[in-house]
């Protein structure tokens, strides 16, 4: 995620905790915790306890310092106490969000406990994550866990490893290690280049390893070293704490990541408005970020103690090819129904547009399937999986049904 706050200081303690009992700890005698994880639009969704309510569902992000509530309404079920507001730095293009600190709550996930937690609650839902990936979600975390555990994302298992550091030991199954350097709680690497087609020269790249974001590549274009694409398309690239990031989608003809080459990748190049100028002086360096398109064709290994990352490439992932929209659509779960979708936005002259679609239409079937039986990660892949298929909805629109099908189009 595009967000940045301290709200780790010191502040006035709410109950007295043992001394011993601070942090992330392992409640077992094991080396290691294997913890189930599911992936919705690119992005790692594990399920945690927060005090005494369970069953709650994070997005595990490697560029996230505090525990996140991006839903309001679980902070007025828990009934938390504040101790101050902190403003949020992140992506986006509206003004800085306000937010509430609240401390020393336990924070589990599985079989490991944080301990004495600071919680950063947002004011207001404004990435609406629930309604984007069509599950309730409730917050996000990350740094914590990365900076105390060596943590292994599987994505072919879908299992998160979290190993204590003196217990970890680096073997084949783990890939090749590339160096990183934790600043500002995020994890950089330089271990990426990007490739020319035509003379093989490598341009070296520094990025954040970003698990929080479901990009596979954004550049700063703003950065002197980076220059755009001959064809892009202007693109809503997503959402930050600091409203709708826009820019530009185009494709990059080869990155490397030491001897493992990658072809024909997606990069998103944001405006400055919405990205650059909102990151401080000390990321001047920062050319962009990895994020989950790329990385789930790999298990990827962080232990930010020995200051590397072991990336071991998936060999049915590998090679799938990186792929926009081919429909013009931008679908949305209903807050108070996930199950029921509608058309937020629609491309002009995309396929979707021309087929009669318009916004705010209800998607009541598609591809033959009721919305409640086909999840929106399944959708978006469907309508980036292959140009040519025909796609058959069924839609409601001021309570009358309609029907209509379109050819998806590669357009980038």
């Amino acid at each position: 995620m595009f967000l940045s706050t301290n709200a780790n200081g010191q502040f006035r303690k709410k109950k007295e905790v043992p001394e011993q009992a601070f942090g992330f700890l392992m409640n077992t005698r094991s080396a290691s915790v294997s913890i189930p994880f599911k992936v919705y639009s690119n992005l790692v969704v594990v399920q945690a306890k927060l005090d005494d309510r369970d069953s709650l569902n994070f997005i595990i992000d490697t560029g996230v310092s505090s525990i996140f509530i991006t839903d309001p309404e679980l902070a007025e079920e828990l009934d938390f106490d504040y101790v101050r507001e902190v403003s949020i730095a992140g992506a986006g293009e509206e003004t800085e969000l306000l937010a509430k600190v609240s401390v020393n709550h336990k924070f589990v996930l599985d079989e490991i406990t944080g301990y004495q937690q600071n919680v950063v609650v947002l004011s207001r839902d404004i990435l609406q994550l629930s309604e984007f990936m069509g599950i309730p979600i409730h917050g996000i975390f990350g740094h914590s866990l990365f900076e105390s555990y060596v943590v292994s994302i599987d994505f072919n298992t879908m299992y998160l490893t979290v190993t204590k550091p003196d217990r970890f030991k680096l073997r084949r199954r783990h890939g090749t290690a590339y160096p990183i350097v934790v600043t500002q709680n995020k994890p950089y690497t330089d271990a990426f280049a990007l490739v020319d087609q035509e003379n093989g020269t490598q341009k070296p790249l520094r990025l954040v390893i970003d698990t929080g974001a479901g990009h596979a590549l954004l550049l700063n274009s703003e950065n002197s070293h980076i220059d755009l694409p001959e064809k892009t398309i202007r693109a809503n690239l997503g959402r930050g704490l600091n409203g709708e990031i826009y820019g530009e989608i185009g494709r990059v003809s080869k990155i490397s990541v030491g001897d493992v080459e990658v072809n024909d990748i997606l990069a998103s190049f944001p405006d400055s408005l919405s990205f650059s100028m909102k990151f401080p002086p000390t990321d001047a360096n920062r050319q962009g970020s990895i994020g989950g398109e790329f990385l789930r064709r790999f298990k990827v290994t962080l232990n930010y103690q020995e200051g590397y990352m072991a990336l071991k490439a998936n060999k049915r992932k590998i090679n799938q090819p990186f792929e926009h929209d081919m429909s013009g659509l931008d679908i949305r779960a209903y807050r108070d129904n996930l199950n029921r979708y509608y058309i937020k936005n629609i491309t002009p002259d995309s396929p979707a547009d021309k087929a009669g679609l318009q916004v705010d239409d209800e998607i009541v079937f598609f591809n033959s399937k009721n919305s409640s039986e086909i999840s929106l990660t399944e959708i978006y892949n469907l309508l980036s999986k292959k140009e040519g298929k025909m796609i058959d909805i069924i839609y409601r629109r001021n309570g009358k049904l309609g029907v209509t099908a379109f050819e998806l189009k590669r357009i980038i």
